[in-house]
């Protein structure tokens, strides 16, 4: 699922090819993927791109906002028209890819998954997403603070300070603290990926009881969740420059950062014990048994 890293990719990614573009025509193939609410994008130039928590936000000049949801397999793909509306063969210049990893990278587009693309005066922008669990939705840009999804999120890891997550950890004592990182009342951004790098940074295993930990071990959670975050956003995140290697195969942008997630039978990196998945907060979970006993 693309999570903040990912986003925040795309938000630095994406600007670079439509901030100050016209949106010339907008088709939707999937009713529940646009959600317009009686206003409309067609004939705007995109102004601005912002990000909170998980959210892309796409500001426009007639003072409409676009936010983007990616969800568990959206994607975000932006060609220039040179290369045209389909070409899968472009390279990593004609093109930007982010999202959720797939064949969709470079793949011919629009296709069955296409929910949703946008025409600019000189390229496409193309949102896709097999599983439909992701939207675009318009909103005034005045109201995007009030909207449900925004107002309830918590701070990012950025802003957060220790002693704040240390209290809201006290105010759900008995919750497991994967599940308190993964509500993002509680912290904006964080999902299954790098709550369970932050935990292996802290060194603390994902089924403690949140009520539990010690000052200096939120400290570290939160410290591991900002180190982990920049690291994948410093590595591209999930994009197509990750997934497509620069002689033509796939890669793992993951391979670059995550020191237990997905690495289940590997050594710990840390210790050389075998890494192991288990399933907490209804999440499957990796970690080390031996870095993160459960005290």
């Amino acid at each position: 699922m693309p999570e903040l890293p990912e986003v925040e990719t795309i938000r630095r990614g994406l600007g670079k090819f439509v901030l100050n573009k016209k949106i010339v025509r907008i088709e939707q193939r999937c009713e529940k993927s646009y959600i317009a609410n009686g206003l409309s994008a067609e004939g705007a130039i995109i102004t601005g791109l912002r990000r909170r928590g998980k959210a892309l936000l796409i500001d426009l000049d007639n003072n409409v906002t676009m936010m983007v949801h990616l969800r568990m397999t959206g994607q975000l793909i932006y060609r220039l028209i040179e290369f045209g509306a389909s070409s899968g063969k472009a390279g990593l210049g004609g093109q930007f890819a982010a999202g959720h990893p797939s064949e969709n990278f470079v793949a011919e587009l629009p296709n069955g998954q296409t929910r949703v693309f946008f025409e600019f005066e000189n390229g496409f922008l193309y949102f896709n997403d097999q599983r439909k669990f992701g939207f675009i939705k318009l909103m005034p840009t005045v109201e995007v603070e009030q909207d449900k999804f925004i107002a309830e999120l918590g701070p990012e890891p950025w802003a957060m300070k220790d002693e704040e997550l240390l209290a809201k950890c006290q105010r759900h004592k008995k919750a497991p603290i994967k599940a308190v990182l993964l509500n993002q009342k509680v912290i904006a951004g964080l999902g299954n990926i790098y709550a369970d790098e932050a935990l292996f940074y802290a060194s603390v295993h994902p089924e403690r009881q949140a009520g539990s930990l010690t000052p200096e071990e939120v400290s570290l959670i939160l410290e591991g969740a900002r180190t982990v975050m920049d690291a994948s956003i410093n590595s591209g995140g999930s994009t197509m420059a990750t997934y497509v290697r620069a002689d033509g195969t796939r890669g793992d942008y993951l391979e670059k950062f995550a020191q237990v997630f997905r690495r289940e039978g590997k050594p710990c990196p840390r210790c050389g014990e075998e890494v192991v998945k288990l399933r907490v907060a209804g999440r499957g979970t990796h970690i080390c048994p031996c870095c993160q006993v459960n005290k």
